[in-house]
C-alpha cells in the first residue's frame, strides 16, 4: 500500500516536470520564431511540401481513404495561403478560420478511420504527428512573431497596420499571443521558465 501511494506521488511529479518542460520548450520556440521569421517561413514551407508528398504516398502506397487525403491536401492548401503573408496572420480572416476548421475535420476523419482499420500504435502516432500536428503547431508558435517585424507595403495593407509594430532600433513592449502568456507565467513563477539573453 505504501509503495502504491509513492507511485502516485511520483506520477504527479512526472506530470509537473513534463508540463514545465513543455512550457519552457514552447517559450523558447516562440522566442526563436520571433527572431528568425524568414527562416521559420522557409522551414514551414519545406514541411508543407514534405507533408503534401506524404499524403500522395499514403494514397498510392497505403490505400488511405480519398476523403482523408483530400481533407489533408485542402488543409495544406490553406496553410500555403497563410504562409503567403507570414508572419502576419489575421485571426478573423476566412483562410485562418478555414485552416482551424480543417484541423478539427482532419482529426475527426483520422479517428474515424483508425478506429475501423487496425494499425500499430507507432504508425498511427507517426501519421498524427507528421500529417496533423506539426504544421498547426508551427503556426500556433508563430502567432506572436508579427509584432516585432518591420511592416512593408507589400506585406501589410496600410489600413490594417497597428502602431504596436517595432521599427528600426526599437522593440515592441506589448506582446500578445503565446509569448504574452509565457511572459506572464515567467513573472509569476520567478525563474522556473528559462530566458534567453539577446545581444545586439
Amino acid at each position: 500500500m505504501f509503495l502504491y501511494i509513492l507511485s502516485w506521488i511520483s506520477m504527479i511529479f512526472h506530470v509537473l516536470f513534463l508540463t514545465l518542460a513543455l512550457a519552457a520548450a514552447l517559450f523558447y520556440l516562440a522566442e526563436l520564431v520571433e527572431e528568425y521569421t524568414v527562416l521559420t517561413a522557409k522551414v514551414i514551407q519545406g514541411t508543407l511540401v514534405v507533408t503534401t508528398a506524404i499524403y500522395v504516398g499514403l494514397l498510392v502506397l497505403e490505400s488511405f481513404p480519398i476523403t482523408l487525403i483530400i481533407a489533408g491536401l485542402l488543409s495544406n492548401g490553406l496553410y500555403f495561403l497563410l504562409l503567403k503573408d507570414f508572419p502576419f496572420m489575421q485571426l478573423t480572416s476566412p483562410v485562418f478560420i478555414g485552416a482551424v476548421a480543417m484541423v478539427f475535420l482532419n482529426h475527426y476523419l483520422a479517428f474515424d478511420y483508425f478506429s475501423s482499420v487496425w494499425y500499430p500504435f507507432s504508425e498511427i502516432l507517426a501519421y498524427f504527428t507528421i500529417c496533423l500536428w506539426i504544421l498547426p503547431f508551427a503556426f500556433f508558435v508563430s502567432l506572436s512573431a508579427s509584432e516585432n517585424v518591420l511592416p512593408t507595403a507589400s506585406t501589410v495593407p496600410e489600413d490594417t497596420r497597428e502602431p504596436s509594430f517595432a521599427y528600426a532600433g526599437q522593440r515592441s513592449s506589448r506582446r500578445h499571443g503565446i509569448l504574452a502568456v509565457f511572459n506572464f507565467l515567467s513573472r509569476k513563477t520567478e525563474g522556473y521558465l528559462p530566458t534567453r539573453t539577446k545581444t545586439y
